[in-house]
């Protein structure tokens, strides 16, 4: 199997740029937010672009400080973006996601880089800042669900647990199409990935597996604790 990755010159990133157009003419002939497509362009550019430089630069460090800074960044990254959707209680709860998304992603982390994958340093970067990647912002999308579900649905005056349960499954529906979907309709990011570069297909359907199953321990845990922990804010006149 060749195993030579092919590389992406500026003209051929131009062309791929160029898919973007139809989907900007059409956010203008229905008077649409173009503006705001722009910047989303604009801004996926210039973080994947920044992303590369940094990430060149700590895999070449190989410092395991470095490592946890950069998860530490994430996370609060993570739980800041989960609770966009919140509007004044953005504050008040992201203590909340901060420590669901710490707990259930950092859990399942500490798991798969330990135990499945037994990396050798355990900071390994280029295993550990990229499934953490993986990890926290899958944990954050669902946490940001149930959020959102759950101030709509205690909007109504629902009983807390008929509302809690409601935002969990609200939050997993994306995660549990996703598990029902890969393979059959898609080919997820990394396992398309590896199949590129050379990986056998058998083996790369192993590691994403494991993705697969990271990412369901890692969404569903943070969204329960999350909800758990966020419980005094949505009822705060009955007890647990």
């Amino acid at each position: 199997m060749n195993h030579v990755v092919e590389t992406i010159t500026l003209t051929d990133l131009a062309l791929a740029l160029g898919l973007v157009v139809p989907v900007l003419v059409l956010h203008l002939r229905w008077q649409l937010d173009g503006r705001h497509l722009l910047y989303a362009v604009a801004r996926m550019l210039v973080q994947l672009l920044l992303i590369g430089y940094v990430l060149a630069f700590i895999f070449a460090a190989e410092s395991a400080w470095i490592v946890l800074l950069v998860l530490a960044v994430m996370l609060c990254a993570s739980g800041w973006i989960a609770l966009d959707n919140t509007g004044p209680q953005r504050r008040v709860l992201l203590r909340h996601a901060l420590l669901a998304i710490l707990l259930g992603g950092g859990a399942t982390l500490a798991v798969i880089t330990q135990w499945v994958l037994d990396l050798d340093p355990w900071y390994r970067t280029q295993y550990m800042v990229p499934l953490a990647g993986m990890i926290f912002a899958n944990a954050m999308n669902t946490v940001s669900l149930c959020a959102e579900r759950m101030g709509a649905e205690m909007g109504r005056n629902e009983p807390f647990p008929a509302a809690r349960n409601t935002a969990y499954r609200a939050g997993m529906i994306p995660v549990v199409n996703m598990m029902m979907a890969v393979g059959i309709v898609s080919l997820p990011g990394m396992m398309t990935g590896q199949i590129l570069s050379g990986v056998s297909p058998l083996i790369a359907a192993r590691y994403q597996i494991i993705v697969m199953c990271m990412v369901l321990s890692s969404a569903g845990v943070s969204a329960a604790l999350f909800l758990t922990l966020s419980r005094r804010h949505y009822q705060p006149s009955k007890p647990y």
